[in-house]
């Protein structure tokens, strides 16, 4: 789905309260867990070890990282909407992180987000609440609720 787009803050000020449209859906590779295993030092057989997990794991196979997830909301969000006049954009923090369902190697993620709150901050900025719920493409639960926080700059 194409991306809204927004002239200025003032304009994307009227989304609070509103749904963003849906993400695409990712594959999650093997490649991309182990990728992000060596990037966070965070080596468990439980994300890496497939032949371990195979045997051992209740799933079957390995298992994403938790924090995996939080860690594309970014890039899920760069996909929903655009600010013409934003210079730059920083990410501010998390609230409310909850795993409620294991991502399963090959599982497919998108993500549905909506605008909680939206505050103006020091040097022509504004920080937004974003309400975030991470899916599991044939799962009723998610693989992540969470409300992440940005900061963007005119």
């Amino acid at each position: 789905m194409k991306p809204l787009e927004f002239k200025d803050f003032t304009d994307f000020k009227e989304m609070i309260g509103k749904e963003l449209p849906k993400g695409e859906w990712y594959t999650i590779s093997q490649q991309m867990i182990n990728d992000f295993a060596n990037a966070t030092l965070d080596k468990q057989w439980i994300h890496v070890d497939e032949e371990r997990a195979a045997k051992e794991s209740p799933f079957k196979r390995t298992v994403a990282h938790g924090f995996m997830s939080v860690a594309m909301i970014s890039k899920m969000l760069e996909e929903t909407f655009t600010i013409k006049s934003v210079k730059m954009g920083l990410n501010y923090g998390l609230n409310k992180v909850r795993f409620p369902n294991p991502v399963l190697v090959n599982s497919e993620l998108r993500m549905l987000t909506s605008i909680k709150n939206i505050e103006e901050i020091a040097n022509n900025g504004i920080k937004i609440t974003f309400t975030c719920i991470i899916e599991i493409k044939g799962q009723e639960k998610p693989a992540c609720v969470a409300e992440f926080l940005a900061a963007l700059f005119e």
